[in-house]
C-alpha cells in the first residue's frame, strides 16, 4: 500500500517536493555524492490546493501544458483535419473533416532496467541523440504486444546485450511536459556478460559512489539512481512514484531543470 508523502514529514499545509541541487560550478567531473534538496510548497502557493480533499494527502492536478504535435491529416482516411474541442471534452483535438474521426494523442511508455550486480549498477553511454555521449540505464519505448517487464528486458538486450531477470518494479515517473511515463524495474544479470548494442558506445558497471551524475542523459535517470541509492543506504528497497515537472524550454539533457512532485513510496 502506498504511503502518502505526509508520512515523510509533510503536514497538511503542503506537500513534499524533491528538487535537484543545481551547481554553479562549471566542472565536468562526476558528482560523487548525489543529493536532493527537500523543501515545502505551501498550500497557498497553489490556487487549487485549498480545494483538495482532506482525505487525500496529495492534490494531483492535471496539466495541459505538455507537448502536443499538430496533426494535419487523418491517419485513417488521409483527409485534412480541423482543430477544435469536441463536444463534451476539454482539450483541443484534431478532427477529420472527411470521416469525422478524432485523433487522440496519449503519453508514451518508456521501460527499462536498473541492473544490480556485485553492488554495482549497469549504465550505457548513448550513441544516438538526444543526449549523445551521456550515460543512462538501458531503457526505451514499450512496443505494442508486450508487457512493461518484457519491454524492459528487450530494451536491455538491445542496448547492452545483457540477459536479465526482472526482480521487482522500482519506479514509475511521469513527465507530463513531454508526454512520457517511465517504468523502471530492478533486475539482475542472468550471466555476467554485456556489451554495447547499436545505440550504445559503452556499457559499464558503476559502484554507487562512482556513478557519473554530472553526465547522465535524462532527469528520469538522475531521479531513479538517487532514489535507488537512498534505498540502498536505508537497507530497504521500495517502490516509488513521482511526477517529474520539467522546466519548459529546457533540453532533455538538462537533467537539473526539474522538480519531483507527488513523491509516493511503498
Amino acid at each position: 500500500m502506498l504511503k502518502a508523502i505526509q508520512n515523510l514529514g509533510c503536514s497538511s499545509s503542503g506537500w513534499l517536493l524533491w528538487k535537484t541541487r543545481t551547481s554553479t560550478s562549471t566542472s565536468t567531473s562526476a558528482c560523487k555524492t548525489p543529493s536532493f534538496r527537500r523543501f515545502r510548497a505551501r498550500s497557498e502557493s497553489s490556487p487549487d490546493a485549498a480545494s483538495a480533499s482532506s482525505s487525500s494527502p496529495v492534490a494531483l492536478q492535471s496539466s495541459s501544458s505538455g507537448n502536443v504535435r499538430k496533426i494535419s491529416f487523418c491517419q485513417w482516411c488521409g483527409g485534412p483535419t480541423k482543430h477544435e474541442i469536441p463536444s463534451g471534452e476539454e482539450k483541443m483535438r484534431a478532427i477529420c473533416t472527411v470521416c469525422g474521426k478524432i485523433a487522440y494523442q496519449n503519453p508514451k511508455m518508456v521501460v527499462g532496467c536498473l541492473i544490480e550486480h556485485d553492488n554495482k549498477v549497469l549504465l550505457c553511454k548513448r550513441k544516438i541523440q538526444p543526449s549523445y555521449g551521456l550515460w543512462t540505464l538501458p531503457a526505451g519505448y514499450m512496443e505494442i504486444g508486450e508487457s512493461a517487464a518484457e519491454g524492459a528486458i528487450r530494451e536491455t538486450w538491445e542496448e547492452a546485450n545483457a540477459e536479465v531477470e526482472v526482480l521487482s518494479p522500482f519506479a514509475q515517473l511521469d513527465i507530463p511536459l513531454i508526454g512520457q511515463t517511465y517504468i523502471i524495474f530492478l533486475a539482475k544479470l542472468k550471466k555476467p556478460q554485456f556489451s554495447p548494442g547499436p545505440e550504445s558506445s559503452e556499457c559499464q558497471l558503476f559502484a554507487l559512489n562512482d556513478i557519473p551524475f554530472n553526465s547522465l542523459a535524462f532527469s528520469s535517470m538522475f531521479v531513479t539512481l538517487n532514489l535507488y541509492i537512498e534505498d540502498v543506504k536505508a537497507g530497504k528497497p521500495k517502490f516509488h512514484y513521482g511526477t517529474i515537472k520539467k522546466r519548459p524550454g529546457t533540453s532533455p539533457s538538462d537533467i537539473h531543470a526539474f522538480t519531483l512532485d507527488y513523491h509516493l513510496q511503498s
